[in-house]
């Protein structure tokens, strides 16, 4: 395994346990990633009926700091910080002038001039760099690159929680949704926060990498009776596309707005400015001519990303995101098509191998848990 790896393939902390547990490797975003270990299917299930354990350790981590930091969060993010106590933290994105994505991220307010931004791993050092160059004009803050002090374990599922309770002292009941907290995992000093990116209700574990390894296995142990299996990538995906989740790369990029993508729910309004506002406030008020919809197949076939979308022969458009998903037993996805034609119920067909085969527009998201 490890001979076949290109050295120009970054590893995580737990790249030796992936190995040793047989999983499959890929390259994902310049890392050698678990893709799956058991199959994809039994760990997309295995999350929405049991528990399952991702490694994210290639996600990126930026730490804000400084008098005006927040300030330097509030012009490069769409979302609105100043609304996040200490121990709260909200889904955004890094926005262009023209209001499109740079990358979605995660933002955590650790103090009140003090914010840890997590980033996609693909996208770090892109990042990193537009965030040094666009917070200068906010004053006094600055930006570090900290990826290297943190692993990151992604514990999902029903049974998260009561699995992951027997290895801290730290109440999970009392964190809320996209909160978090600090304290010990398996003898480890690290942060929890309720957060992920599978639909399921589920932690995610900042800890130091040199006890990552420490911390895996105490979660695989503690998790046994309660039939949690180490999931990969491949899961991770399917998981997020039932829950409507973008994926940058896919569903955004910077070729697409913040509306396009039907997330407007991320803009901050009201905030005095910030880097894509005038143009976001533009495009509300002309309308969209396009918007990101959810399908799902009426024809046998499965949409992959790419595919194109037609409505009477004619090309309207083309599919980000699309799979079989093993939970719901139907073929999913989302797709850019023009407005005229993003009500639910509508009928589309995607073009696959050659042949159209029939789609409708449904709500999203695919799953909610209950």
């Amino acid at each position: 395994m490890d001979a076949s790896v290109p050295q120009t393939l970054k590893r995580t902390p737990l790249h030796a346990r992936h190995v040793a547990l047989g999983a499959r490797m890929v390259p994902f975003g310049g890392w050698d990633m678990p893709v799956e270990y058991s199959g994809l299917s039994d760990e997309h299930l295995a999350v929405r009926s049991r528990a399952g354990l991702f490694d994210v350790s290639h996600m990126g981590q930026v730490e804000i700091a400084g008098r005006d930091a927040l300030a330097a969060v509030q012009r490069i993010s769409c979302n609105d910080a100043s609304k996040l106590q200490i121990g709260q933290a909200h889904y955004s994105g890094l926005m262009t002038e023209q209001g499109t994505f740079v990358d979605d991220l995660l933002v955590y307010r650790l103090a009140p001039s003090h914010f840890l931004l997590v980033i996609n791993a693909g996208n770090i050092d892109k990042d990193v760099a537009w965030i040094a160059r666009e917070i200068k004009p906010a004053g006094d803050a600055v930006a570090v690159n900290v990826s290297a002090r943190y692993a990151l374990l992604a514990v999902q599922g029903p049974a998260a929680r009561d699995i992951l309770q027997t290895l801290t002292g730290v109440d999970l009941g009392t964190i809320k949704y996209y909160w978090f907290a600090h304290g010990e995992i398996a003898g480890v000093r690290g942060t929890i926060s309720r957060t992920g990116s599978t639909g399921e209700n589920g932690y995610e574990v900042f800890l130091p990498p040199a006890q990552a390894p420490q911390v895996w296995d105490a979660l695989l142990e503690a998790g046994r009776p309660h039939g949690l299996v180490p999931a990969g990538l491949g899961a991770r995906d399917t998981l997020r596309l039932e829950a409507a989740m973008r994926l940058y790369g896919n569903d955004i990029d910077d070729t697409t707005s913040v509306l396009d993508a039907d997330l407007g729910w991320i803009i901050g309004w009201d905030k005095p400015d910030f880097l894509g506002k005038a143009a976001l406030v533009a495009q509300k008020q002309r309308g969209l001519t396009r918007k990101l919809v959810g399908f799902e197949m009426l024809d046998r076939g499965i949409a992959r990303h790419g595919y194109e979308v037609r409505i009477g022969g004619q090309p309207i458009g083309h599919v980000t995101s699309g799979t079989q998903t093993p939970y719901l037993k139907k073929a999913i996805g989302m797709a850019y098509v023009p407005a005229a034609h993003t009500a639910t119920g509508t009928e589309f067909d995607v073009i696959i191998r050659d042949r159209a085969v029939r789609a409708r527009v449904v709500p999203m998201p695919f799953y909610k848990r209950k």
